[in-house]
């Protein structure tokens, strides 16, 4: 399900964008920045601050998250079912996947989401397809971060 590929971006890019569905069927969004991937067909967050994702989740388990590499303009879209899993009741292989890159928030979540993935699939930008090298949007997208943050 997910490939190599993908798993690279979500490695280097690990704040995914979570759509759930709220208890009036409206989509809510929200940035959840502790993502993990457990094999190719898991993932999970951490849950530091998340009581409406929850809450959205026990309604309908359904949700998407999108990862995004805006140098690149390559994104991965994951569709699948989540489950709030309490820290208490995670087995060891999910609390150690978190260890090393979360390990500094590990005592503030009190859960884990664990998303079981139905559906993942690479998303790249237009220029792409306009012609534009990867390195070209890289180039371009650098200029643009730095005169953001180096102005």
């Amino acid at each position: 399900m997910l490939n190599e590929e993908m798993k690279t971006l979500i490695r280097n890019h690990p704040a995914g964008m979570v759509a759930t569905v709220n208890k009036d069927g409206a989509p809510v969004v929200s940035p959840k920045a502790t993502f993990v991937i457990i094999d190719d067909q898991t993932l999970a967050f951490g849950n530091l601050r998340s009581p409406g994702t929850l809450a959205n989740l026990r309604g309908n388990s359904a949700v998407e998250v999108c990862f995004i590499d805006v140098v690149t303009r390559k994104a991965v879209r994951v569709t699948g079912t989540g489950t709030n899993l309490p820290k208490s009741k995670a087995d060891a292989d999910l609390v150690e996947a978190f260890e090393k890159p979360w390990g500094i928030y590990i005592d503030h979540m009190a859960s884990f989401v664990r998303i079981e993935v139905s559906k993942a699939e690479m998303i790249i930008s237009p220029g792409y397809d306009l012609g534009f090298s990867e390195e070209e949007l890289v180039d371009q997208n650098m200029t643009k971060l730095e005169g953001l943050y180096r102005s």
